[in-house]
C-alpha cells in the first residue's frame, strides 16, 4: 500500500479516485434488475417461486415461503446461550439508543387567532432485507436489529423480514432468533431483486409495506434504487469505507486492522489512512503487510487496497479533518491523542468513533447507533438509517376569521405573482368580494 505525501499531484489523484468510486453495476445488471421487478409486479408469487427456484431453495412454494411459528420455535431451540446473551446486549442497546431518536408531536398558537402544529405518525408498514451471507453460512444478524429494531420503536404496525432461504428452503436459525428478538412479524424466505419488488408493490402472499430498509448486494441495491418513489427506502448503499484519522499516539497494528475490516468487505470498499506523523504511516503499512496474510478474505482486502487504498501523510490534523469532510466517509476513525478535540470540526462523515478503544466493529454490533450509514460522499446530504425514516410529519392549520382576513391580502398578492389566480379567488371569495 503506497504512501502519500499531501499536498502533491499523486495524492490529489489517489483521493479523487476514492471520491469518484461508483456504485459499480453496468448496464446489462440494470435491465436484468427492471426485468425482475416488472415480472413480479405482474405475476407475484408465479413470478417469485421462478425466481426462487432457480437462483436459491429448487423445491420452493408459496405454502413454505412464509416462516411458520414451528420454525421459529425450533430456530430458538437450535441457538446456544452465549448467542442469545450477546444478541441480547446488540438488541437492547440498539433500542435504547433509537428511543432517543423519536420526535414528538408538536402544537402552537404562534398568532392570534392561528392554531400550527404538526403530527407524527410511523408508516403502516415497513420491511426489511437481510442478506442470506454466503449461503446461509455467515448469517447477518445485526443486519435484522439495525432494520427492525427503529421501525418498532417508530410504531409500525406491521415488520416483516425478507432473506434468502438456502437450498434445502430453510433460513438460518440465527437471523430467525434475531427476528423473534427485534419483533418481525412475519419472515418471508424470498431474497435478491425479486424481494424487493414483492415488498414494493406486493404479491398474493408478501403484502406491500411503505419502507424498505436493509443492505444486499448489487441488484438488491438497484432494485430499491428502482422502486423509491413508490416506497421510501433507506439509502443507496455503495461499497464500504473507512477513514482513520492518526497521530503519533496511535498504535499502528489497531489502525491497520481496522483498514482491513473494511477492506476484506469489497473489492471497492476504501480503507485510507490520515496521518500528520510519517512514521505512523510507515509502520501502518508494514503491519498491514503482516496482518493481510491471516484473513480469510485475504484476497479481497489486498484487492481493495491496491485500487482504492491509500496512506496520506500530512501537515497537522486540521489538513486531515479537511480532507476528511471533503471525502465525507462512512465510517470515520479518529485515532489520535485527544479525539474530542477534534471531533467538533468534523461536518461529513456517517459516524465517528472516538479513540482507539472504539473501532469501526464496535458500531457493527453492540454500540447502539445503527450501521447502516451513507456511503460514496452521500454523508454530506444523509444519515444513518434512524427511527425518522420510519415516521411521517402531517402539518396542522386552523385560522380564525380575524386572523383570515389580517393575512389575506398578503395571500392575495403573491398568488397574483405567481399566476394563480384560482388561489387568489379562494381567498377573495372568503372576503366577500372577487375580482370581475
Amino acid at each position: 500500500m503506497k504512501i502519500y505525501p499531501y499536498p502533491s499531484q499523486t495524492a490529489e489523484k489517489r483521493l479523487q479516485r476514492i471520491i469518484d468510486r461508483k456504485l459499480g453495476h453496468d448496464r446489462k445488471q440494470l435491465n436484468a434488475v427492471q426485468k425482475i421487478l416488472a415480472d413480479v409486479r405482474k405475476n407475484g408469487d408465479q413470478a417469485l417461486m421462478t425466481y426462487t427456484r432457480q437462483f436459491d431453495a429448487p423445491a420452493m412454494t408459496p405454502e413454505r415461503m412464509v416462516v411458520t411459528p414451528e420454525e421459529m420455535a425450533a430456530a430458538r431451540s437450535r441457538v446456544d446461550r452465549k448467542f442469545m446473551r450477546a444478541l441480547n446486549r446488540a438488541a437492547d442497546q440498539i433500542a435504547a439508543f433509537h428511543r432517543k431518536q423519536l420526535p414528538r408531536s408538536w402544537f402552537d398558537t404562534p398568532r392570534p387567532g392561528t392554531f400550527l402544529g404538526q403530527m407524527v405518525h410511523p408508516v403502516d408498514a415497513a420491511g426489511v432485507y437481510v442478506p442470506g451471507g454466503r449461503g446461509g453460512e455467515t448469517p447477518l444478524v445485526t443486519s435484522v436489529l439495525m432494520g427492525a429494531i427503529p421501525a418498532r420503536i417508530a410504531g409500525v404496525e406491521r415488520v416483516v423480514m425478507v432473506t434468502p432461504p438456502n437450498r434445502d428452503g430453510g433460513v438460518s436459525p440465527y437471523l430467525l432468533a434475531a427476528a423473534a428478538k427485534a419483533g418481525v412479524d412475519t419472515v418471508y424466505k424470498a431474497g435478491s431483486a425479486w424481494a424487493i419488488a414483492a415488498l414494493a408493490y406486493g404479491t398474493e402472499t408478501i403484502g406491500k409495506v411503505d419502507v424498505i430498509v436493509g443492505p444486499g448486494n448489487i441488484y438488491v441495491t438497484l432494485a430499491k434504487k428502482l422502486v423509491t418513489g413508490t416506497v421510501q427506502i433507506d439509502i443507496i448503499a455503495g461499497p464500504s469505507e473507512v477513514l482513520v484519522i492518526a497521530d503519533a499516539h496511535a498504535d499502528p497494528e489497531h489502525v491497520a486492522a481496522d483498514l482491513l475490516s473494511q477492506a476484506e468487505h469489497d473489492p471497492l470498499a476504501s480503507a485510507v489512512l490520515i496521518t500528520d506523523d510519517a512514521p505512523m504511516a510507515e509502520a501502518v503499512r508494514d503491519a498491514l503487510v503482516r496482518q493481510v496474510v491471516q484473513l480469510a478474505r485475504r484476497e479481497i482486502a489486498e484487492q481493495s487496497l491496491k485500487a482504492f487504498g491509500a496512506l496520506v501523510v500530512v501537515e497537522d490534523l486540521s489538513t486531515a479533518v479537511a480532507l476528511a469532510n471533503r471525502i465525507a466517509p462512512e465510517h470515520l476513525e479518529l485515532q489520535v491523542r485527544d479525539p474530542f478535540a477534534l471531533v467538533g470540526d468534523i461536518r461529513h462523515a456517517g459516524a465517528v468513533f472516538m479513540g482507539t478503544h472504539t473501532p469501526e466493529a464496535v458500531g457493527d454490533y453492540v454500540a447502539g447507533p445503527n450501521h447502516v450509514l451513507p456511503t460514496a460522499g452521500t454523508a454530506r446530504f444523509s444519515s444513518a438509517l434512524s427511527v425518522n425514516h420510519f415516521l411521517k410529519q402531517t402539518s396542522l392549520l386552523h385560522y380564525t376569521a380575524e386572523a383570515f382576513r389580517r393575512e389575506a391580502a398578503d395571500i392575495i398578492h403573491l398568488a397574483r405573482i405567481e399566476g394563480l389566480e384560482g388561489h387568489a379567488r379562494s381567498v377573495e371569495v372568503r372576503l366577500g368580494r372577487t375580482r370581475k
